[in-house]
């Protein structure tokens, strides 16, 4: 499909454009999550009129089309539901209000509300905000480390924010005739990949899955916001996948899944408007991952968990690790992939961490 094929049917670029305010409604485990908040922002930023500009935005603990409990296979309270919001009003009446006041006139008090209602994971609340990204958040590295064991969930990977020295590196083969599979997450497929928060522990019982976790938490974190992540790593091959995945590990050691994203190494300097190109092997990349955003508190006891690995299929098509052109051939090649987390190449994920004391606002 053509550029020029495609163009009606995108918005990005053309937000300044639109003179009418919208009203933006996802979820943390929507497959358009990120597409729903970047139009919000973009919205209230760059809105041709000061109504475009009055947009607001609606995030539950959802996934797409899916707003009662459970949500997978987590039970986020009778008021996260669509038709119970904060115990103080349903879904459609909260959109009949704003429909009532741009379309009718009336005075339905939309306007003198915050412009953005989040359901806080965890704590699981709902809180109005004034901003996305929030402006007290604090944007926190968290580092990989390990003595180069950091396969599966009973290794010796390790978070925290204390910078790496000279550390061992990481090794796991990426096979594509064996990937990942998908499990849980921002889905919008077939019944039987289910979306939504599902028990990690299966896929990080693998060997090509390294598992990097904090120690237990002395006290609540609230991590609310984009997720990134920096991961420096090689690959055997000139094209293959690196993927990442931010876990809420209970203390029963239920891995609840909050977001992940995905690279593609010829595809590493996309977000840079720079052609795709194929890596040389064995060179070191530091990789850029997306994880989209979350709003979650890790409570006390629980711990933070970053998982790494290369597939997570059917959600994300494997990758041959060929180089050859996508599609061509039914060749597959086994990477040899390497996470290197040293002085040098200190792989990390950032964290927005809002500070205790301004969460309730």
């Amino acid at each position: 499909m053509d550029r020029e094929t495609v163009d009606p049917f995108t918005i990005l670029g053309k937000h300044e454009q639109v003179t009418v305010p919208t009203l933006n409604i996802g979820g943390w485990y929507d497959i358009f999550l990120k597409d729903t908040i970047e139009n919000f922002t973009i919205m209230r930023q760059h809105g041709s009129t000061p109504e475009a500009r009055q947009s607001k935005l609606l995030i539950g603990p959802w996934t797409h089309t899916g707003y009662m409990n459970p949500i997978g296979e987590m039970n986020f309270g009778f008021a996260s539901t669509a038709a119970f919001i904060n115990m103080q009003i349903d879904l459609v009446s909260f959109q009949v209000r704003w429909f009532d006041h741009w379309l009718k006139g009336k005075d339905t008090g939309m306007l003198r509300e915050a412009p953005i209602k989040l359901f806080i994971m965890g704590a699981n609340v709902w809180r109005d905000e004034q901003e996305w990204p929030l402006a007290r958040a604090v944007n926190t590295n968290y580092y990989l480390h390990s003595q180069g064991k950091a396969n599966t969930l009973n290794g010796d990977g390790l978070l925290s924010t204390q910078a790496p020295d000279a550390e061992p590196s990481d090794h796991y083969d990426y096979d594509s005739a064996h990937p990942v599979m998908t499990l849980g997450g921002a889905l919008l497929m077939a019944p039987e990949f289910r979306p939504g928060p599902f028990d990690q522990r299966s896929t990080e019982s693998r060997t090509d899955v390294l598992v990097y976790t904090t120690p237990v938490l002395e006290q609540d974190i609230e991590v609310t916001g984009p997720i990134l992540v920096h991961l420096w790593a090689t690959s055997s091959t000139p094209d293959t996948d690196f993927v990442a995945r931010l876990v809420d590990v209970h203390p029963d050691g239920y891995a609840q899944n909050l977001t992940d994203g995905i690279i593609r190494a010829r595809y590493r300097n996309f977000a840079h408007c720079e052609a795709p190109s194929l890596i040389e092997p064995d060179k070191a990349y530091e990789y850029e991952i997306d994880l989209w955003a979350t709003s979650n508190v890790f409570k006390a006891g629980h711990r933070i968990r970053l998982d790494v690995t290369s597939s997570s299929f059917p959600r994300w098509d494997r990758n041959p690790n060929t180089g050859h052109a996508l599609g061509a051939d039914a060749e597959l090649v086994v990477a040899h992939q390497t996470i290197l987390h040293d002085r040098e190449h200190p792989s990390h994920v950032v964290l927005p961490i809002v500070p205790a004391a301004s969460q309730a606002q």
